[in-house]
């Protein structure tokens, strides 16, 4: 059934925008007016994007959040397992989301099924929407013909992945909280506060201690040189982000994060514990080792790490074992060697590789908690101490003066 972009005003005079499945634009404008819409623009689906990118392109554009996307999956699977066919449990999907965005994609691709695709084809034409390891998978499902596990395992999949990404987000955002009000209290102090007491102790014409200099002189060159400080701050930013978009400089970036104290080591367990558990999922969805070394790359962010996901595929490929091949590299956990070792002999590399991310993920959360209560004390102290310095490069010459009064 034809799907139809439009545009219209709601009983309460509100402007509204979404899609809608009819046969017809007569059709459309019926089914609009019984839900209490009055359309001002009844638009062919194919035709909308290009008609109406002026207002909508940014909405229709944004990413489909995890947690949404994974109840997504999990309704499908369900709706699967109970016997309805592909094409209504789309639009069974396609009737309750609410977001119009969702409703778009949802309607496209229960259309492409309906002419015939498959159900990852018609999702990898919204790469926006399903990643390349998400639709690996869905083909992997489909090719078996267990679809409905596999995407009941992708939405436990995409549960976890979303967890161990709130818990580093958790963790780094204490930090950044106290770094902010801590640069927005002494940027105040030192622009503001520091320059009238400063004139001050200009007009008593006496010598002032070191640190009260070190803390006029400082204030001075904030004020002074505001623009030519924030220029070279930008550039400084400017250079970075060119080298680090180059090969040669993402990878210096990525050798010397991970070998910084604690934090290279807990970005290594990070990445193993993703590596494992999509690593893990493919398998046991289906998916053969080597595309399943090709889709794991997705999702490992660190450039040396995918380099010797790619040479042990190189490597699988003539006949070596995977767990081998990843030890040679050395850069992966001597644990997750061993237990893929053990996976391979046993045969159970699914349930090893789901072993070695629980652990993993678990070591992760311990090493962001330790993290966490390591620097809520440094950030304080470091802060004290700003504001201390602060405090005794200006009571200082005060005491001067007072006792020259006495």
């Amino acid at each position: 059934m034809p799907v139809f972009g439009y545009r219209g005003l709601s009983t309460d005079g509100r402007s509204v925008a979404g899609v809608v499945d009819a046969d017809s634009p007569r059709t459309a404008r019926g089914k609009l007016r019984a839900l209490g819409i009055f359309p001002t623009d009844v638009i062919p689906e194919a035709e909308a994007p290009a008609k109406t990118e002026r207002f909508s392109l940014p909405r229709f554009r944004r990413r489909m959040p995890a947690a949404e996307l994974s109840l997504l999956t999990r309704q499908l699977s369900s709706l699967l397992g109970a016997g309805v066919t592909l094409v209504e449990a789309l639009g069974a999907l396609y009737d309750q989301a609410s977001r119009a965005v969702t409703k778009r994609m949802l309607s496209q691709v229960r259309e492409r099924v309906r002419e015939g695709a498959s159900l990852a084809d018609a999702m990898a034409a919204h790469g926006d929407v399903f990643s390349e390891l998400y639709v690996s998978m869905v083909r992997a499902g489909e090719t078996a013909g267990a679809l409905e596990v596999v995407l009941e395992r992708l939405a436990d999949y995409s549960e976890k992945q979303a967890e161990l990404i709130a818990k580093v987000r958790g963790a780094l955002t204490y930090p950044i909280i106290m770094i902010c009000v801590s640069i927005a209290i002494m940027g105040f102090l030192v622009t503001y506060v520091i320059p009238q007491v400063s004139t001050i102790f200009q007009q008593t014409n006496q010598a002032l201690p070191a640190m009260t200099q070190v803390l006029i002189g400082f204030s001075n060159f904030l004020i002074n040189y505001w623009l030519l400080l924030l220029l070279g701050i930008v550039g400084v930013i400017g250079g970075i982000t060119v080298g680090l978009s180059r090969p040669s400089g993402r990878a210096l970036y990525d050798r010397w994060l991970l070998r910084v104290p604690y934090i290279g080591s807990t970005i290594t367990k990070i990445i193993t514990a993703r590596f494992a558990r999509t690593l893990a999922t493919l398998l046991a969805s289906g998916v053969q080792v080597l595309p399943a070394l090709a889709a794991v790359r997705l999702v490992v962010t660190n450039t040396l790490l995918e380099d010797a996901i790619e040479k042990s595929r190189d490597e699988i490929r003539e006949g070596h074992g995977m767990g081998q091949t990843l030890a040679r590299c050395g850069l992966f956990p001597p644990m997750l060697v061993e237990m893929i070792k053990v996976g391979e002999r046993s045969g159970q590399l699914e349930s090893m590789l789901e072993r070695a991310a629980d652990s993993y993920e678990r070591e992760v959360s311990q090493s962001l908690a330790q993290m966490t209560t390591l620097l809520e004390p440094v950030m304080t102290l470091i802060m004290a101490g700003m504001i201390v310095f602060m405090i005794l490069a200006v009571l200082l010459p005060i005491f001067q003066l007072n006792q020259l009064v006495q």
